[in-house]
């Protein structure tokens, strides 16, 4: 291995490490779960409001609402008691709504203060100096977290609306309603599916394991550095009071482009005949694409996918994130033994990289 490229290798695995210990929260695209087999939407905003848009997040957990009408939203809670305040000024919470609290826990198991009670006197605290919010809406989601809604358990092998939901809005003195509905669809089948995942991981064990030559493994870096790609570009929307949609495209670019150079270093390598060095560069990468592919191992067993993309290529690319990030791991390994071992060897037909 040349110098130049023993630094490379150094800047790449420093590279590697940071993304590791940015945390799920901040390698998965989107936050929060990646896929579920409950989903939720807006059906209607009755009456329709210009400038008012409301909808449902993260399956059906979140309701996030943007006020650009100019004119103050309350949001009632449980008891329609005053919850919440939108407007030009901001967000304005009530600490004396037993909302507040109740919507702390996605179950509701809170034990609540004494002033927050029904008929209170609303204490406003302002959380947000933008016209818009996200928070967590119990009339949205399935509260039950180890039963089954009773339709769905009668029969799991077909899709239910498991129930219409209602969340009533008051709009410059006007009654408004966001109605929507909760779903749930059967996941897909794991006899079917995980036969499939493993084929990326046989393949890039059985390209530095037993390929004549490193040609094989850095082909299929290629095909992992085009999963990584896609995986960020198909970001799915975040909440408007987090940030852009670019912005959160761009901060999930940044693990897979490194993911693109190790790939493109690793694929020259591999046509120059250097084994050991495509082996490497294979385990960078492997590493790489799961630290991706990790934070959202759900999606492939879960019904629907956080993204902006089709279900299916989503599920493709977080497939190829793993299985293929695993088998590189283990191919590189295994390509470097083999490769040095080989070029160590008198006359040994491979260079060493």
């Amino acid at each position: 291995m040349t110098r130049a490229a023993g630094r490379l290798l150094v800047v790449l695995v420093a590279l590697l490490a940071a993304l590791a210990t940015a945390g799920p929260a901040a390698a998965h695209v989107g936050g929060g779960a990646a896929g579920s087999d409950f989903d939720a939407r807006v059906l209607a905003v009755t009456p329709e409001v210009p400038g008012l848009a409301v909808r449902v997040l993260q399956f059906g957990d979140e309701v996030e609402l943007v006020n650009e009408t100019g004119s103050e939203v309350l949001v009632p809670g449980y008891d329609d008691d005053p919850y919440l305040r939108i407007g030009p000024d901001g967000v304005w919470r009530n600490a004396n709504s037993p909302a507040t609290y109740i919507n702390l826990d996605r179950y509701a198991q809170v034990d609540l203060p004494e002033h927050a009670r029904r008929g209170a006197e609303p204490d406003w605290v302002r959380v947000s100096t933008e016209p818009s919010y996200v928070w967590h809406d119990h009339r949205t989601h399935w509260m039950s977290a180890e039963v089954l809604p009773p339709a769905v358990a009668a029969d799991p092998g077909r899709a239910h609306t498991v129930f219409a939901w209602t969340v009533p809005l008051v709009h410059d003195g006007m009654d408004v309603a966001v109605t929507g509905e909760l779903t749930w669809t059967p996941p897909p089948s794991r006899w079917l599916v995980w036969p499939v995942y493993a084929v990326p991981v046989l393949l890039a064990v059985a390209a530095g394991l037993v390929a004549r030559g490193p040609r094989p493994l850095g082909a299929l870096l290629l095909v992992g550095a085009a999963a990584a790609l896609w995986h960020a570009a198909a970001t799915p929307e975040p909440p408007v009071s987090v940030s852009s949609h670019a912005g959160a495209v761009v901060s999930a670019l940044l693990p897979a482009l490194t993911a693109v150079l190790v790939a493109a270093l690793g694929f020259r390598a591999s046509r120059r005949g250097r084994g050991a060095m495509t082996g490497l560069f294979a385990v960078v990468l492997g590493w790489l694409l799961l630290v991706q592919g990790l934070p959202d191992v759900d999606v492939l067993w879960t019904a629907n996918v956080a993204s902006a993309g089709p279900h299916a290529l989503a599920r493709l690319a977080v497939s190829l994130l793993l299985a293929l990030g695993a088998g590189l791991v283990v191919g590189g390994i295994a390509a470097v033994r083999r490769f040095r071992e080989t070029a160590a060897r008198p006359g040994g037909p491979v260079p060493v990289g």
